[in-house]
């Protein structure tokens, strides 16, 4: 069982790019940052519990599932109230929000924001369970276990979606690779 002191450092270690996950997921920052609040309080007042190395697969669960519950939400939302489409927030780039200390050099800077600009739209055109796959092993870390346990699936099934994944992320960013 973790303390409270333990549970906050891993909340703060995961929230940042919990919510660069909700926001390539959901599209509006808004909803992004309702999500990743929900997930922790969820976390918190159900598995504080649980040993410390069962909450990342738990938190991104927990992740997932929300952002399926909003998906379903908005389509509902959607047909009823369609007319009433508001312009979703596009946000300048995702990794720019989430990586650590900026380069000095500008050039580098210019290049790394390019990058994450287009990381960031080639993210968004995946199906969502090849996004949770990529977001999970690629950004988190996770292994195929935590990541199937995560995403409530097979292992089998991970590596299929984290493959189609990297293959379909390669092929949109194909111009970054030549040389």
């Amino acid at each position: 069982m973790g303390s409270p002191a333990e549970l906050n450092q891993f909340l703060a270690s995961v929230e940042k790019r919990a919510y660069a996950m909700a926001l390539v997921a959901v599209k509006n920052s808004d909803d992004a940052l309702d999500i990743v609040q929900d997930v922790m309080l969820a976390l918190a007042k159900k598995y504080a519990h649980k040993p410390v190395h069962e909450w990342p697969p738990l938190f991104y669960r927990i992740l997932g599932n929300r952002i399926t519950d909003h998906h379903r939400s908005s389509s509902l939302r959607n047909r009823l109230f369609g007319w009433f489409d508001n312009a979703s927030e596009n946000p300048n780039t995702l990794i720019e929000q989430t990586r650590g200390p900026r380069s000095h050099n500008p050039d580098r800077g210019h290049m790394l924001a390019t990058v994450s600009a287009q990381l960031q739209q080639a993210l968004s055109g995946l199906p969502h369970r090849q996004q949770q796959a990529f977001m999970l092993r690629a950004w988190e870390g996770l292994d195929v276990k935590a990541t199937a346990k995560a995403m409530g699936c097979s292992t089998g099934s991970v590596k299929t979606h984290y493959s189609r994944a990297v293959h379909a992320l390669r092929d949109m960013l194909d111009d970054h690779y030549d040389d």
